[in-house]
């Protein structure tokens, strides 16, 4: 996408100090000069390492401001990517600490993670089960109580845990599923990716009569939005 645990600490710390402070409020300052403004997304930026996220092999490239491939032809997404969207989901919310969000696209957990820092019950759902696993294993070590993972068709949602208040995607469809809208609390919003060749970060606010109010934020590059379970 465009525009693993502590007890793998001790192994990457070598490369380049990526256990410091210092690397993450570096990349952190890239997503500011970028436009990202909210303290508090800023703050969980800093406070998930993104090098556990990441293979081994690319444990160098770990705070670029890039995505980088971890299989099953997905990413770990840009940073500014990843904090822009939640960004955007905080817009409006009065108290995100009493806000259910739902995360379409798993992959690493990495983002997971981050919207964990600021949401107070985090749901994601990932269709494919190596990547949910890998999330999973990922994800252990930080203890996150208010984040559940889930392998099943993101395009579905997840009508046992609905409704809820926000839903981002990290994959673009063509629309936006029915079942995203169903699922929505009234007054909530989805940040999504959309369209195919040319796709733009939109945000859709549910209106009083149950439908979409939209606006297109900034054109980006994601992988696409696919069905069923892998």
């Amino acid at each position: 996408m465009q525009r693993n645990p502590a007890s793998r600490t001790n192994g990457v710390a070598s490369h380049g100090g990526l256990a410091s402070e210092r690397v993450r409020d570096r990349m952190v300052d890239r997503v500011k000069e970028l436009g990202v403004r909210d303290s508090r997304v800023l703050d969980a930026m800093r406070n998930v390492p993104r090098h556990l996220f990441v293979d081994e092999a690319l444990a160098s490239r770990a705070y670029e401001d890039t995505a980088l491939p971890i299989g099953h032809g997905q990413t770990i997404s840009q940073p500014y990517i990843v904090a822009r969207t939640a960004e955007l989901a905080l817009e409006a919310i009065a108290d995100p600490r009493q806000a259910r969000l739902l995360e379409v696209g798993t992959g690493c957990g990495y983002a997971a993670a981050v919207l964990a820092q600021v949401f107070g019950e985090v749901v994601s759902i990932e269709r494919v089960r190596a990547l949910h696993e890998r999330a999973r294993d990922n994800l252990r070590g930080l203890r996150l109580p208010n984040l559940r993972l889930v392998f099943g068709d993101g395009s579905r949602g997840v009508e046992q845990a609905a409704p809820f208040d926000v839903i981002v995607a990290a994959a673009a469809g063509d629309e936006i599923p029915r079942a995203w809208v169903q699922q929505l609390k009234i007054g909530g919003r989805i940040v999504a990716p959309v369209g195919s060749d040319e796709q733009k970060l939109v945000v859709a606010l549910k209106d009083d009569n149950g439908q979409l109010v939209r606006r297109g934020t900034e054109a980006v590059r994601f992988v696409p939005l696919r069905g069923g379970v892998a």
